[in-house]
C-alpha cells in the first residue's frame, strides 16, 4: 500500500493478489505542474520502459504536454498548463 499526501489531498493505492489482477484500462493518472522543467523531470522518470503515446511536447493549451503507459501499465498524463 502507498500514500502520497499533497496540499491537503490524500492518494492511496495498493496493489492486488494475483488471483485479482485486472489490467488498467479506461483512465489516466494526470500530474499538473506549473513548471516546464518539472514536467520534464516526472515524464523522464516514468518513460523509463514506457510505451509513449504523446511524446512531451508543446500543445496549444499546454507549456509541455505528453501521455505515456508505464513500465507497470498505468496510463499517465502530464500536463504544465500555459500561464493564463
Amino acid at each position: 500500500m502507498a500514500r502520497l499526501v499533497s496540499n491537503g489531498m490524500v492518494l492511496m493505492g495498493s496493489d492486488a493478489p494475483p488471483d485479482r489482477y485486472q489490467p488498467m484500462k479506461g483512465f489516466s493518472v494526470t500530474v499538473n505542474t506549473k513548471k516546464p522543467a518539472e514536467a520534464e523531470r516526472i515524464f523522464n522518470a516514468l518513460a523509463d520502459k514506457a510505451t509513449v503515446a504523446v511524446p512531451l511536447g508543446e500543445t496549444f493549451f499546454a507549456a509541455k504536454f505528453a501521455m505515456l503507459t508505464d513500465k507497470f501499465g498505468t496510463p499517465w498524463m502530464i500536463v504544465c498548463e500555459k500561464p493564463q
